[in-house]
């Protein structure tokens, strides 16, 4: 299995650059550190959805990052990109493995304890919980969950554990305080006017003494 050596993930929406291009935005935040990108453009179909992963595993690979696909093996496999993040009702992780094999990454997004102990029992890399606080962006996948499930999470679990939803710089020390191994954020780099600072000030507080 794949060694988890990023504690920021990036999961790309262009929907919300304030119009800017994506890809820049994303040269921008991997210039200062970014190790780990997921390509998550859902409502690209199959041809456009293509090219922006072409053109974002050139950039990844440039940085010596990991590129994820959203829910589409097929275009890992075509691509040969470095891995998948499954939905929690996708395809079983231990089918996704048997197609990519060993050393690429399956990340899986689940919404309660019980989904990333299912996702490490099948074989999972890493798993994504949340929404830990409210966000618009993830409003559709429940209420915010809290701080406890990242804690009991990453407490029964042998497998690096993300807490997404709402993650601000002012809020890491929390979630890793709770066990979070790292964390995943949408707006709190897309968003921001100056990308770069805003990847720097996350990498600080993920790896800052606790």
């Amino acid at each position: 299995m794949p060694r988890i050596e990023f504690s920021l993930y990036l999961v790309s929406d262009r929907h919300q650059t304030g119009g800017r291009p994506l890809v820049p935005l994303l040269r921008e935040a991997l210039g200062v550190g970014l190790r780990a990108v997921q390509l998550r453009e859902k409502d690209l179909a199959t041809r456009p959805l293509l090219l922006l992963a072409e053109e974002m595993l050139r950039l990844t690979r440039d940085h010596g990052a990991w590129l994820l696909i959203n829910d589409r093996v097929d275009l890992v496999m075509a691509l040969g990109a470095d891995g998948v993040h499954l939905r929690s009702d996708s395809l079983p992780v231990a089918v996704v493995r048997r197609l990519l094999g060993p050393d690429r990454m399956i990340g899986v997004s689940a919404h309660s304890v019980d989904e990333v102990l299912r996702a490490e029992s099948e074989g999972a890399d890493f798993a994504v919980l949340g929404p830990v606080y409210d966000t618009s962006a993830k409003r559709a996948y429940g209420p915010s969950i809290g701080l406890p499930p990242i804690q009991e999470a990453s407490r029964r679990c042998r497998i690096p554990v993300f807490a997404i939803g709402g993650i601000t710089v002012s809020r890491v020390h929390d979630v890793r305080r709770a066990g979070a191994f790292g964390v995943a954020g949408i707006s709190s780099i897309l968003t921001a006017e100056c990308v770069a600072s805003a990847t720097r000030d996350l990498l600080d507080a993920v790896t800052a003494p606790l």
